[in-house]
């Protein structure tokens, strides 16, 4: 019973000063429901990477400031002593930071510098910027940024669906602003209560959520996938995060500006590869930039536009740009020749017919080899768990 009151005593000490919570199976759902934002550190003892970071996590728990000190907390997961949660939250380098927002774990992970400073500062704005609330038809006029894709919820009063739909909105933070317009005013601008709308910040168009309000599973669907969309772009910040999803990359390679090129590509991954979405990455590159992987490829910005698998092993190129949009259904079985082995077959043994085909005596070649697979999680930052190649 002691030890029981011992344990309780250190946790709130522990959330009053600040200081690093030690989470296991037990209370680790007791720490989501009690914080807005939680900072998870999964770490291993023996890994020198987390023993680096340990002072420095601690030292950031401190930088907090005393306005937003009681909604964040700063948890430490043993992993190797907590293997459950490890494993519930997909852990496959030492260390890894999540980012729990509202009781849903944040899609990106922090990848920042690690110092106090820089940590202390990425948890705040977290959030500060997690939610904004409309409180009259001015905020909603002025506060909806045109820069960002945003999810508006509409509603008189409170309910658990609302709130939930919320808490998973708040979990998408990097890739939707999410604004709340509550109280009795909503009723002079919708009469649906209550009501979840996106926004196209591209287009300045609105898409109306039309299911069922109670379902939150199928809420949070919607959610996710609007707020995450088909195609995104690639930039050496996000590549590493890209890569850890564990999909292969189905790339445009466009010259700057060429805005033509990347509707046709956009529309073909729409039209005819909305259900690989679990599949593959359909990614924008900016030509100039990715140089490099063109150069692997024998190509140049000359070459641009160009459509390219990476599997992480190798990479095959997409024959004629143009076939995209004039010979619809050819984007689509590139992918699914990937997936049937054709691609890389091909690539060994020349084009496949129809006809059974011998390979004794044709010479393999090799496709080039992945590019993409060397942005992924450095381990001169990290420990990696997992090295199989995908």
């Amino acid at each position: 019973m002691l030890l029981i009151l011992y344990s309780i005593f250190i946790f709130f000490v522990s959330i009053i000063n600040g200081a690093v919570i030690p989470a296991t199976l037990e209370n680790f759902d007791q720490l989501t429901k009690s914080h807005s934002v939680l900072i998870v550190n999964f770490y291993a003892d023996w890994c020198r990477f987390s023993q680096l970071l340990k002072p420095i996590f601690e030292d950031a728990s401190e930088k907090i400031g005393e306005d937003v000190k009681k909604n964040i907390a700063f948890v430490s997961v043993n992993c190797e002593e907590q293997p459950d949660l490890a494993q519930k939250y997909n852990i496959n380098k030492y260390p890894t930071l999540k980012i729990i927002k509202f009781g849903e774990v944040a899609k990106r992970e922090y990848r920042g510098q690690r110092t106090a400073e820089a940590i202390s500062e990425f948890v705040t704005k977290v959030l500060k910027t997690a939610i904004v609330h409309l409180r009259n038809e001015d905020d909603l006029k002025n506060k909806i940024s045109d820069k960002k894709n945003a999810v508006i919820a509409y509603a008189t009063s409170p309910s658990k669906p609302f709130e939930t739909a919320i808490k998973t909105a708040g979990s998408f933070i990097d890739d939707c602003n999410v604004y709340i317009a509550f109280g009795e005013w909503i009723k002079n601008i919708t009469k649906q209560d209550p009501k979840f709308t996106f926004f196209d910040h591209k287009t300045g168009q609105k898409t109306d959520y039309e299911g069922d309000h109670t379902d939150i599973e199928n809420i949070k669907k919607w959610i996710t996938d609007v707020c995450i969309p088909l195609v995104r772009e690639i930039t050496f910040e996000n590549a590493e995060e890209l890569t850890e999803e564990g999909l292969p990359f189905l790339i445009l390679f466009r010259k700057p500006g060429d805005t033509e090129a990347e509707k046709h590509f956009i529309d073909a991954v729409k039209r005819e590869l909305t259900d690989q979405k679990p599949y593959i990455n359909a990614l924008l590159a900016d030509g100039k930039i990715f140089a490099h992987p063109l150069h692997h490829l024998g190509k140049n910005e000359n070459d641009l536009p160009l459509v390219v698998i990476d599997s992480f092993r190798h990479m095959y190129v997409f024959n004629e740009f143009d076939d995209i949009h004039k010979k619809q259904g050819k984007l689509r079985q590139f992918v699914l020749d990937l997936h049937s082995g054709k691609l890389h077959r091909e690539f060994h043994y020349g084009p496949e017919t129809e006809a059974p085909k011998t390979y004794e005596d044709v010479t393999p070649t090799s496709p080039p080899e992945s590019v993409f697979n060397k942005l992924k999680p450095s381990e001169q930052r990290y420990t990696v768990l997992n090295k199989e190649e995908l």
